[in-house]
């Protein structure tokens, strides 16, 4: 009787989670212009991160981070790219050839 009683009581504290509670991936807009990224926070938490790339530049622009990256994007246009990370501090570029160079990159942390 104990037994069953224990594991109902599991059973119903499994259940009484809601959905909601669910770790939701950790948002960071990150405004491009020429020659520079603005992001909405320079860190997160381990886990999921999507990273919202605006381009409110004049020429396209992508986002690269932990070896992936959004497809470059045109003046106005909005790109969405979600990375799971662990700790650690994660270089990121936009790869259009010389945009880095001219400033277009940073480090990301993760705590």
């Amino acid at each position: 009787m104990i037994r069953q009683t224990a594991v109902l009581c599991i059973a119903a504290a499994v259940l009484a989670v809601p959905a909601s509670a669910a770790r939701q991936a950790t948002k960071v807009t990150v405004t491009a212009t020429e020659f520079h990224f603005k992001l909405s926070a320079q860190s997160a938490k381990a886990g999921a991160v999507t990273f919202v790339l605006v381009n409110k530049g004049h020429l396209g622009h992508d986002f690269k981070i932990d070896g992936k990256k959004t497809p470059v994007i045109k003046p106005g246009k909005t790109a969405t790219l979600t990375v799971t990370l662990k700790k650690g501090k994660y270089p990121y570029e936009c790869t259009v050839p010389g945009h880095a160079a001219a400033g277009m990159k940073g480090v990301f942390t993760v705590t």
